[in-house]
Formats: C-alpha cells, sequence, structure tokens
C-alpha cells in the first residue's frame, strides 16, 4: 500500500485549532446545509469537486498520456464523469469504464453521464474483466471513482472486480488516484473491506475525512490534496475528531517562565525499571528532563539503584523494596503512595516487568495514587482485563499501549485492535474513563467522545524504547501544567516530530530511543519560534 496519509496541498484556511475530520455522516450533513440550507445546488458541488480532481491530474500526471476513470452508480462516479469530462476537454486521451449500466445512474451522476454522452464520449457500462484488463493494460492513471465517503462493509459483484483488476495494474506501476477516498476505506474508521484499492494520492472535498489517517485506511489513501468546492468553512455539525495542528501544540505547551524553580517547572516521579529492564525507565525520566520538567525522581528497585545512579546524573533516585530479584515489592506500596503525593505526575510501568507481586503493586498504587498517572508498558499489562478499575480513580489517568498491550486489556486479538484501531480505543477509553493513546502510525488519542489523529512519526519509531519516551514527555506536561488530554495530543505530537527531525540526520533505519531525547531540546525550540517542517507534494509540471 502506499504511505501513510498527510495533507499536501489545500486550497482551504483553517484555525489554530486542530483541523477537524468529518466522518461521512458528518459530510452528509454539511452537504445537506450547503444544498438545502444555502441554497448551492448539488449539480454545483459535483462539477466543482470533479473540476478539482482533473486539475489536480493535470497538474501532477501530465507525464501520462491517458487516463481510465473506474465509475461507480453512486456521487462518486457522477465525480468521476465530470472529472472525465475535464480531462477530456483539455486533450487528454481519457477511457470511462462504469460499475452500472445507465438505468441504474440517478439524480446529478446522470446527468453528468449524459453530458458526457452529448459530447461524444463513449462510455463502457458493466465490462467484462477482459475489457477492464484491457483497458488498464496501458501507461494510464487510474481514477478511482468506485465508492465514495458513503462506502461501509464490503465490495461486491462488478465492483469488487474492478477493484482487484485495478490493483493489479498498480502493482505494475499504474498510477491511483482515488476521488473522496480509495474505494473500500471506511470515512468514518480508517476500517479497510477486503477487497480495497490502494491510491498514490486521494483528492478530497472541504474537510478531510478520519479514514484517510486512521491506519489501516490511512496507507490506502496516500497524498491527501483537499479540493475547496464551495462549501463554507464551519459548514456542518461540530467535529468530534481532529488531526493535531502544530500551531495548536505550540500554543499548549508553555516554556518555562522568569518567575519558575524546579518545583513550579513539573515534578515526575517515575515508578519502573526490573532485572533487564533498567534502560526502560531511564528513558521515560530522561525524557520527562527533556521535556521541560524541573525535578524527576526514579522510583527504582532498591537492589538495582545503583545502576540508576551511575546511568542517571539529573535524574534523582529512590530506592525502594524489592522483591530480591530486582523487581518492585508490594512492600514499597506506602514509600511510593507518599512521594506520588508530593509529584505533579506519575509514570507508571517503564520496564517494571511483569511479576505478579509486582502488577498487585500496580493496581493497588493505581488506586491509592491521587495524582495524575500515565501508565504504559508492564503497568499496563498488569491491568489487563481491569479496564474498569481504573474507571475508580479520581484523578486523571493516560494509557499509552500498542496494539497488542490494547488487546491484553480488553481480552481482544491485536490483529482485530489493527483492523479497527479507532474503535477499540474509543471503546477502552469509555471503559477506563481515562485517556487512551493507541501508538503506532497516526497514533490516536481519544477519551472516548473526542478523537486526535497524530499526523507526525515515521517507522524509525519502531524500536525499542521509543515508547517510554512518550510516556516520559506526556507526564513532563501534565506536570508542567498542561490539561492531561491537551498533553497527551500535545505529547504524541512531539515525540512524532522529533523522530522526523532525527531522521532526517540519521536516517529512520538507524534511530534509537536516546536519539529522540537527544532531539527533544531541538523540536521544542522549534515549536516555540513556530516553526513547522513542510510537506512536499507530488512535482508540478508546470
Amino acid at each position: 500500500m502506499a504511505g501513510k496519509s498527510s495533507v499536501k496541498e489545500t486550497s482551504c484556511q483553517m484555525g489554530p485549532a486542530h483541523l477537524p475530520l468529518f466522518t461521512a455522516g458528518q459530510m452528509r450533513q454539511a452537504d445537506a446545509l450547503a444544498i438545502k440550507g444555502l441554497g448551492i445546488p448539488g449539480i454545483v458541488l459535483m462539477e466543482r469537486a470533479g473540476m478539482g480532481v482533473a486539475e489536480f491530474l493535470l497538474e501532477h500526471f501530465c507525464t501520462h498520456h491517458c487516463f481510465v476513470v473506474l465509475a461507480g452508480k453512486g456521487n462518486n462516479g457522477g465525480d468521476g464523469f465530470v472529472a472525465a469530462r475535464h480531462l477530456m476537454l483539455s486533450g487528454a486521451s481519457v477511457q470511462v469504464l462504469a460499475v452500472a449500466v445507465p438505468g441504474e445512474y440517478k439524480g446529478e451522476a446522470l446527468v453528468n453521464l449524459k453530458i458526457l454522452k452529448q459530447l461524444g464520449m463513449t462510455v463502457r457500462h458493466a465490462p467484462s474483466a477482459a475489457q477492464v484488463k484491457k483497458a488498464l493494460d496501458t501507461d494510464c492513471v487510474i481514477v478511482d471513482a468506485i465508492f465514495g465517503t458513503g462506502f461501509t462493509g464490503k465490495p461486491r459483484g462488478r465492483a469488487a472486480q474492478f477493484i482487484r483488476i485495478a490493483n493489479e495494474a498498480a502493482a505494475q506501476g499504474n498510477p491511483v488516484v482515488s476521488v473522496d477516498i480509495a474505494s473500500g476505506v471506511d470515512a468514518s474508521t480508517g476500517e479497510v473491506a477486503p477487497e480495497a484499492l490502494s491510491a498514490d494520492a486521494t483528492v478530497t472535498f472541504h474537510v478531510p475525512k478520519v479514514g484517510h489517517f486512521v491506519e489501516p485506511g490511512g496507507y490506502a489513501c496516500g497524498d491527501l490534496i483537499l479540493a475547496d468546492i464551495g462549501i463554507p468553512e464551519g459548514a456542518g455539525p461540530a467535529p468530534d475528531h481532529f488531526l493535531t495542528d502544530a500551531e495548536e501544540v505550540g500554543l499548549q505547551i508553555s516554556p518555562k517562565l522568569e518567575r519558575d524553580n524546579k518545583f513550579s517547572a513539573g515534578v515526575v516521579l517515575v515508578a519502573g525499571g526490573s532485572t533487564g529492564m533498567t534502560g526502560a525507565a531511564c528513558l521515560a525520566a530522561e525524557a520527562a528532563l527533556r521535556a521541560g520538567a524541573g525535578v524527576v525522581t526514579a522510583a527504582v528497585p532498591a537492589s538495582l539503584n545503583p545502576i540508576f545512579e551511575q546511568k542517571l546524573l539529573e535524574v534523582m533516585t529512590m530506592p525502594a523494596a524489592d522483591t530480591g530479584d530486582g523487581h518492585l515489592s508490594d512492600k514499597s506500596l506506602g514509600q511510593l503512595v507518599a512521594a506520588a503525593a508530593k509529584a505533579d505526575c506519575l509514570a507508571l510501568g517503564s520496564g517494571i516487568g511483569r511479576l505478579h507481586e509486582t502488577e498487585m503493586l500496580v493496581e493497588k498504587l493505581l488506586a491509592a495514587c491521587a495524582a495524575p498517572v500515565v501508565l504504559d508498558a508492564d503497568g499496563l499489562n498488569a491491568m489487563a482485563g481491569k479496564l474498569t478499575r481504573i474507571k475508580r480513580r479520581s484523578a486523571p489517568t493516560v494509557l499509552t499501549p500498542h496494539l497488542g498491550e490494547l488487546g491484553r486489556l480488553l481480552g481482544v486479538p491485536a490483529a482485530d485492535v489493527s483492523a479497527r484501531r479507532l474503535h477499540w480505543a474509543r471503546q477502552a477509553a469509555k471503559k477506563s474513563a481515562a485517556i487512551v493513546v493507541l501508538k503506532g502510525s497516526a497514533t490516536i488519542v481519544t477519551d472516548g467522545s473526542m478523537s486526535v489523529i497524530n499526523p507526525t512519526g515515521n517507522p524509525g519509531l519502531a524500536t525499542a524504547g521509543a515508547g517510554d519516551v512518550l510516556t516520559g514527555i506526556i507526564a513532563a506536561l501534565i506536570a508542567r501544567g498542561t490539561d492531561p488530554f491537551d498533553a497527551a495530543v500535545s505529547g504524541a505530537w512531539l515525540h512524532g516530530a522529533v523522530a522526523d527531525m532525527a531522521a532526517e540526520e540519521l536516517h529512520q533505519d538507524n534511530l534509537i530511543a536516546s536519539d529522540l531525547i537527544d532531539y527533544l531540546p531541538l523540536a521544542l525550540a522549534a515549536l516555540f519560534a513556530g516553526e513547522e517542517s513542510g510537506h512536499e507534494g507530488h512535482e508540478s509540471c508546470s
């Protein structure tokens, strides 16, 4: 599949808040408001949508001499008919293959189908598999207008056949540009049907959709181009899904002030570490310091304390009762509760291990701790199947699982979580009354009601210890006074931005977790200065 989605160009100006993402239902409401409320004819919206697709194709794929439009029988197919007309009138070679017979088209799509025929263009209706293969056996750009944002379920019949053959052609090098969203991707969830197209680019309209960014759908949509079709900004319902915006992140993270001291700048307690996993707690603690916390203390098994004291120069250590084999003991509960009472945030779980006694300690500490908690790694595993117990906490809780950890928390196979990332992240947040940060490509931050998708980061984050760095960053931001949800969103963005910055110099394949900490000061400095690295789109032919 193509790489994860990122907005490459936009004609739509949006404010400093996180960028809104619509579900399919919300986009339908925006369309209805434009048509019924504002009096903008639906045929005008379709015309502008198809024209936007054609303009992108002509500008970015002008070295190709032909385009093949695969048109479904709904409005997405109508957008494809409009695009085909503008491509033809520009002098390009265009073929149109329609899933349905003429009698199945209606409304604006039928109007534009008739216009094509009036202009003398041959539209092949319900072609055979052999005819589709022959049409795509050329150096052509495949224009995917089979399904739009209203798609759910599973492609069937001729539509599924179109998708299979188009994927075969794409594997041979034919570029694919999708209209609104890659066919087979659920615009509301990012879930992908068994038969789905993988696009190199997607031209969408008015506002990006959730499925453009939530994986696995984000992988299928390629580069995202946002076209203005004339619906006024802000039209439609209030969104509950967003894409993290750098400007908003910069507003959430405040620099230290002259009146600050090390305690007012934020106190973080990191509880973790065990035999063989001392590095995890060290990374979390050092990341918290680099993210601006004034004081960081690592509460670690007493037998391992000499290791931490040698490794951590600026982080204080607190030897806590251990089991005798380098794990935190149940006997350390009172000591940890007292230390957490003096902290602004507790980061719990990095390298803590999966000894039964330690897992019981995690559960008791969560219940007794009055400070906000960022729970990660084996701290999450200790609460597998016990999400509702987290709901009893009076202070905020942030959970930072990867797919496997979230699966264990919910009792769901990791493969199912991977296929339905947004659904399961929201379920976990609702069951625990916690903020869930589901790590991975396009990290999801959700409280069960509002969800924010993070666009930063790269495969270099697939390295041991990267999650511990994220834990430290979020804990530091909470300790510095940032609202826990905003801290989770900002922390995920900063974590990915640091990885992107490091990858530019070190290459993503070579990243290790400590590199992320090294680049944190530079990333924060750039954020405070209002700088943001740009993303380049397809090379223009002009």
